[in-house]
């Protein structure tokens, strides 16, 4: 049988079958000793053969085939440094939810995302949520965010999950497609999900007093479909998102606006760091390029490794 992995929970699978019935299921012990570099060989969005086992009055699965993915978003395991998680895979448009207060999403956070999601080839759009809560002067902030990230070509919108501002807008976006949400716990991921479609009750829970942070109140990866035509995978809150998998020499393709100008740089191989007759570094200085970009590209060139893409199940 073929299905799609709906649920993961590292060790068991929620399946649904291309007939639509829901499976229970465990993979082969071949997958945990392949090779994989992941912690998960398995990832919610994967469409996988499994077959059916009897065991007393239950009907389980065994999954023994991973299908080739289209894409899939990853990042650093947190409790083992030198493997990686999959967050998700085939996955046709990413939606990173933004806030500046209650919690704070740092500039890192987002340019880390948005260059692992275009590495990876998953289309990202930025959700800036909570605009409901914000005075004057944090509402000229994300107004000033969203002209800084939209001049680099990336799509957003400013909502209010709570009081439902712009979430129709949002439906029209995600129609007929399979959409990953993701961002810092606390940012309202299943209050927007709440919000889409009312009747999932996703639980949620405030933020913890003494650090401002939200609670995991989404302890795995699971997807849901809506009425209005869409897959949409919520995901527990990220608190960093190290990257994975690039080369040092491929870190600024993955900034759009680094690579539209890097083709003027005196050297083919500008890392743009200190190079001389560097048109990177010369827009930074005319403000071409946005000194916080700029600088995040630095730090993610000087934390990452040589190492060539790790092989992963496809």
């Amino acid at each position: 049988m073929t299905g799609v992995v709906f649920k993961s929970t590292g060790s068991s699978y929620t399946v649904k079958s291309t007939c639509g019935k829901f499976y229970n299921c465990k993979i082969k012990g071949i997958f945990r000793v392949s090779g994989i570099t992941s912690t998960n060989p398995i990832a919610v969005g994967d469409i996988v053969d499994f077959e059916l086992l009897n065991e007393g009055d239950f009907v389980t699965g065994l999954i023994y085939k991973i299908h080739n993915r289209n894409n899939y978003i990853v990042r650093k395991s947190v409790n083992l440094s030198k493997q990686i998680h999959i967050i998700a895979s085939n996955i046709d448009c990413a939606f990173l939810i933004v806030t500046i207060k209650n919690p704070k999403t740092f500039l890192s956070f987002i340019d880390r995302f948005l260059a692992t999601s275009q590495a990876y080839g998953v289309e990202t759009i930025l959700l800036f949520n909570k605009i409901d809560i914000y005075n004057t002067n944090e509402i000229e902030f994300v107004n000033n965010l969203i002209d800084l990230y939209s001049k680099v070509g990336y799509r957003c919108l400013k909502i209010s999950a709570l009081k439902d501002k712009n979430i129709h807008l949002l439906r029209n976006l995600m129609k007929n497609k399979t959409c990953l949400v993701s961002g810092h716990s606390g940012v309202g991921k299943s209050t927007l999900l709440n919000s889409l479609q009312p009747d999932l009750n996703l639980s949620t829970s405030d933020l913890t007093k003494q650090h401002n942070q939200g609670q995991h109140t989404t302890t795995f990866a699971e997807m849901y479909e809506l009425d209005f035509g869409i897959r949409i995978i919520d995901t527990p809150g990220i608190k960093g998102f190290g990257i994975v998998n690039m080369k040092k020499n491929e870190i600024g393709d993955y900034f759009p606006e680094i690579f539209k100008i890097k083709i003027n740089c005196k050297f083919k191989n500008c890392t743009h760091v200190d190079e001389p007759k560097c048109a990177v570094k010369k827009a930074v200085y005319s403000k071409e390029i946005a000194a916080s970009r700029y600088e995040n590209y630095l730090q993610m060139f000087l934390d990452s490794g040589d190492n060539f893409r790790n092989k992963i199940v496809k």
